[in-house]
This record gives structure tokens, C-alpha cells and sequence, in this order.
């Protein structure tokens, strides 16, 4: 749990008392390597803080392709949000990529917590803005930008992404072949 104190101490000021009452709401849970935190057709019932791991999101599509569509590792949060947020079943996977081991929140309690805990309500409302951004960018990368610059733009922002996971899960989060995702690599050298 220190992990998440010391996490969520990044993003507001909350007090010991107030830690203690929001931990009670997490439930720890180990995932092993390609076991799934959810799969497709479920409704995400919880968002999940990755306290140790890599995990992917992905989508299948009628031709059985994947496409990834979010990676996670440590200190991150993990969910399906449309999913969480609207209760409908999600064309998503989220997949364990490493051994992990998570703080599981369920709807219900987060629910709670931000209408409770104002550090956690500040801290939902400084990471909705983060992913807010990130989610622009990314937009704007894969419609605008090269290859070349989209590559760029990964490595210089997510390079700890180039270490936990493999050449055809980044290239297919950039939406590029692996061939070309090897040669930006060799060319960036």
C-alpha cells in the first residue's frame, strides 16, 4: 500500500487519516503473466493501480488481428473505462504481459471515495486531465505525424515501454508493422 500513498502524494496532499480510510477499499490481487484482469464481453467492475507488472489492452478484430490499444506498467492505473464508467460490456482485453500485482477498486467504492475523499477526488480529477492529454496526443501522433515521428514521440515519452514489452505489441500500439518498428529502432541508434 505504500506504493499507492506515495503515488497518490504526487498528485495531492492527503493526510495519514485520510489514506487509511480510502486503502480499505482496495483489494489486493496477484495476476500471472497472459492471465487476463478482463476480457472481452465483461463489464470492468473495477479500475486497478499496477503496484508491480506490465499489462496491455487490446482488441481482436473480425480477422482475429489484435490491436493494442493501451499498455500499463508500474505505478499506473488499469481499467476499461468506457466499460467502468457506462456498465456496458467492453470489445476489450487487458491482459497481464508480466507477473503483477494490483489494488483492485471496484465502481461502487470509487463512487464513494470521490464523493468522500477529496484527495481522491483530486487525484481522479489530475489523472482524468493526464489521460485527457494523452489520449489527444496519441490522436493526433497516429493521424498526423509520420512514422518516423510517431516512433520518436513513444521512445522520448514511454521508454521504459521499449524494455517491458515486445516488438509486435509496440508496433501494433503505433499502429506499424514490426518490420518498420526494427528499422526506427536500428535508425535511432
Amino acid at each position: 500500500m505504500q506504493d499507492l500513498y506515495r503515488h497518490i502524494r504526487e498528485y495531492t496532499d492527503i493526510s495519514e487519516s485520510e489514506f487509511r480510510t480510502l486503502r480499505k477499499n482496495f483489494v489486493q490481487r496477484s495476476l500471472k503473466r497472459r492471465h487476463f484482469l478482463m476480457e472481452e464481453g465483461e463489464v470492468c467492475s473495477h479500475i486497478a493501480f499496477v503496484v508491480k507488472g506490465a499489462l496491455r489492452q487490446f482488441y481482436v478484430d473480425e480477422k482475429g488481428a489484435e490491436h493494442n490499444v493501451n499498455l500499463y506498467v508500474d505505478n499506473w492505473w488499469v481499467a476499461d473505462r468506457e466499460s467502468f464508467i457506462m456498465r456496458s460490456p467492453s470489445i476489450y482485453t487487458i491482459e497481464a504481459w508480466e507477473d503483477c500485482e494490483l489494488l483492485l477498486l471496484s465502481r461502487d467504492d470509487a463512487l464513494l471515495l470521490r464523493k468522500q475523499n477529496s484527495a481522491f477526488r483530486e487525484l481522479l480529477w489530475k489523472l482524468d486531465e493526464e489521460i485527457i492529454i494523452a489520449t489527444q496526443q496519441r490522436i493526433t501522433y497516429l493521424t498526423c505525424f509520420s512514422t518516423e515521428l510517431r516512433f520518436k514521440h513513444f521512445a522520448d515519452c514511454y521508454p521504459f515501454f521499449l524494455e517491458r514489452f515486445p516488438q509486435h505489441i509496440i508496433a501494433s500500439y503505433l499502429g506499424i508493422t514490426k518490420d518498420t518498428l526494427s528499422r526506427l529502432r536500428r535508425k535511432s541508434q
